[in-house]
């Protein structure tokens, strides 16, 4: 991600009325009495998808799938970009997350995602129990059919989250211009567009 921000003073005439629909914030509590577990490249990126849901709460950056414990964003080897996301089961079911999560990346890349490459930016979806596991394997093979292709994505059992860095958490509400910039440039909105097309 880093290696956009030389480049964001030139987007500093950007109006943060721009980046209005992603700073957006719910008018209504979550009962939120579960949560799951992805890494879809750009944590940012993640959060803000997810916090668009209904019956998804405050969405938090971290790492995951690691053996490192306190993981950091300079020195996180072998954990990737996570998000934790609280939800009401009574609005959303685990399988419609992770049926959201597959059509918010793109699921045929391994190495990486978008602009972000390597290891901590690939996907993946973490289980906690049988049942995720099921729920998780059935939407995968979904998205396989749908798109006439092998989803890479692995699916992880879960073990520990990390949350990351308090400047990580909320950013794309926090520095909207920013984060915009960073989207855009990454390229993450077209390549879903042209993987997933009108899902």
């Amino acid at each position: 991600m880093k290696k956009f921000f030389s480049a964001l003073a030139a987007c500093a005439f950007v109006g943060a009325a721009a980046c209005a629909e992603d700073a957006s914030d719910k008018t209504q509590p979550i009962d939120a009495t579960a949560s799951a577990v992805f890494a879809g490249g750009c944590f940012w990126c993640m959060e803000s998808d997810f916090e668009k849901l209904d019956g998804v709460g405050d969405v938090v950056s971290g790492y995951a799938g690691g053996l490192k414990q306190n993981p950091t964003y300079k020195d996180h080897e072998g954990h990737r970009e996570v998000v934790r996301v609280p939800y009401d089961p009574s609005v959303v079911t685990y399988r419609e997350l992770v049926d959201y999560f597959f059509r918010h990346v793109d699921p045929l890349d391994d190495g990486g995602q978008f602009c972000d490459r390597g290891h901590a930016y690939t996907t993946a979806v973490f289980y906690a129990n049988a049942e995720e596991y099921d729920a998780a394997l059935a939407s995968k093979e979904q998205a396989s059919v749908e798109l006439g292709q092998e989803v890479v994505t692995p699916l992880v059992e879960f073990t520990e989250f990390w949350d990351a860095e308090d400047y990580h958490q909320n950013y794309y509400k926090k520095n909207p211009v920013r984060y915009r910039f960073y989207r855009s440039s990454c390229g993450r909105d077209r390549r879903v567009k042209k993987v997933w097309g009108d899902h």
